[in-house]
């Protein structure tokens, strides 16, 4: 029973994310990225803070760490990450978009390594990364390197660069905040410099602006349901299953933003694009072997029992990374002692 309300858990939640990208796609047709990028985080930014007052979570920032915390989540979490993407996406369709925001897991482990103390990479996952990339190569090729499908996947590209490094960097920081106030405060910071990117770019005061029920109904459904849902799907299904077993979202998500996209926007995929694909999916196997082995290798007869991560591990987006030290072999060897 459990199990079974996992697994529909995991799939709300991928349905929530990967569906966004057409959301994205349809706010896109009347609504300059950047402008349409800023308006969602306005929505998502009131239902948050409505959930911070329902649950009476503290909101005020106390510490030097809460507001770098608020201003690394609005600056590279959102502002950055998310204006990247609106206008990324606006040279690509939902399912290129997706798979290449899947890179997101193989470029943090690097970045842990060089912002981390005491964080260690493995060879397989130097290899993942190389793996992954060559997927993104492929991509891009598959469309054109010069032209604006190329520059597409290099904006998304720094868009998953930047998600990554605001996940490492928030994770040196000890706050005081709850997550859920904290994402309040990041999208409220998220969503003003995005408007004043909107303002300051000429592209998009030159753009008329045509609000239509569609573009209302892909506003309300990014803010409410794939932001507000899938944030909270997101945390129950951490707190459930683990950052191995829910980081896997991150290639489901995209067989959703594809199938969503051949069937609501008219859009085709690829053969060159799925192989980029399988490429990146490679590349995360690689740099999360471990993680994997220990989730799939007891329901298989072997490996540790234990789910979550060692004390002396972090979570970072969603994904678990173990600092090298004799606790954590310690730790390793002791998970193999669990009962059936």
């Amino acid at each position: 029973m459990t199990l079974n309300r996992d697994v529909v858990l995991f799939v709300a939640l991928a349905v929530a994310w990967g569906t966004a990208f057409s959301a994205i796609e349809i706010g896109l047709e009347t609504l300059p990225p950047l402008l349409f990028a800023a308006l969602r985080f306005d929505v998502a930014a009131i239902a948050f803070a409505l959930l911070v007052l329902g649950l009476r979570a503290e909101w005020r920032p106390k510490t030097r760490a809460d507001w770098l915390g608020i201003g690394v989540g609005g600056v590279l979490l959102v502002g950055v990450h998310f204006g990247l993407l609106f206008v990324g996406q606006s040279y690509v369709s939902s399912a290129v978009a997706a798979i290449v925001m899947s890179l997101i897991p193989i470029l943090t482990p690097p970045l842990a390594l060089a912002l981390l103390p005491r964080m260690r990479v493995r060879a397989p996952a130097v290899v993942g990364l190389v793996v992954g990339l060559a997927g993104i190569v492929v991509i891009a090729r598959s469309g054109g390197s010069l032209d604006g499908h190329g520059l597409g996947i290099a904006l998304l590209f720094l868009a998953a660069l930047s998600f990554a490094l605001g996940s490492v960097l928030i994770e040196r920081l000890e706050g005081t905040l709850p997550v859920v106030s904290l994402q309040a405060w990041a999208m409220v910071l998220g969503a003003a410099i995005l408007h004043a990117l909107s303002v300051a770019h000429p592209a998009e005061r030159a753009t008329g602006l045509e609000i239509t029920p569609a573009t209302i109904g892909a506003l309300a459904y990014l803010g409410l349901v794939s932001t507000a849902g899938g944030f909270l799907l997101y945390f129950v299904l951490l707190e459930r299953v683990g950052a191995a077993e829910i980081s896997l979202v991150n290639y489901a998500a995209p067989v959703v933003a594809a199938l969503f996209g051949w069937a609501v926007l008219g859009e085709s995929i690829t053969a060159a694009t799925i192989l980029g694909f399988v490429l990146i999916v490679v590349g995360f196997a690689l740099c999360k072997i471990d993680a994997l082995w220990r989730t799939v290798g007891p329901r298989l007869g072997y490996g540790p029992c234990r789910r979550g991560t060692p004390s002396s591990g972090v979570v970072v987006g969603g994904n678990a990374y173990v600092a090298d030290s004799s606790t954590d072999r310690r730790d390793g060897a002791s998970s193999h002692q669990c009962a059936d």
